[in-house]
């Protein structure tokens, strides 16, 4: 029962930026972990980078020092900055809601509908 609207997608230049939003129901804040995840055309979903109740950010090796997740609590709203792009970061990016504290892709519940990113020159 949880909806998570996700936006922010489109075209950047390799070295540009670019930031996905995912508005989430009041109770996702309360009862959840947010996490974002990827997939690329023929490979596997991947996680990215997830926040826990109390605020604690984690990232894949991949993007560590690139993307930062953020949350506006009064919004009920994550975000994924995503800046220094690379061609490698072209996927489809889904926020996603967990019970759990987890970089699993099969423990979390919700999704959203994903955003398509491009990194292109």
């Amino acid at each position: 029962q949880v909806q998570l609207v996700e936006s922010g997608g489109g075209l950047a230049q390799p070295g540009g930026s670019l930031r996905l939003s995912c508005a989430a129901s009041g109770r996702t804040f309360r009862s959840y972990y947010m996490g974002w995840f990827r997939q690329a055309p023929g490979k596997e979903r991947e996680f990215v980078a997830r926040i826990t109740l109390s605020g604690s950010t984690y990232y894949a090796d991949s993007v560590k020092g690139r993307f930062t997740l953020s949350r506006n609590g009064a919004k009920n709203t994550v975000y994924l900055q995503m800046n220094s792009l690379k061609p490698e970061d072209t996927a489809v990016y889904y926020c996603a809601a967990s019970s759990y504290s987890s970089n699993t892709a099969g423990q979390y519940n919700y999704w959203g509908q994903g955003t398509q990113v491009t990194v292109s020159s």
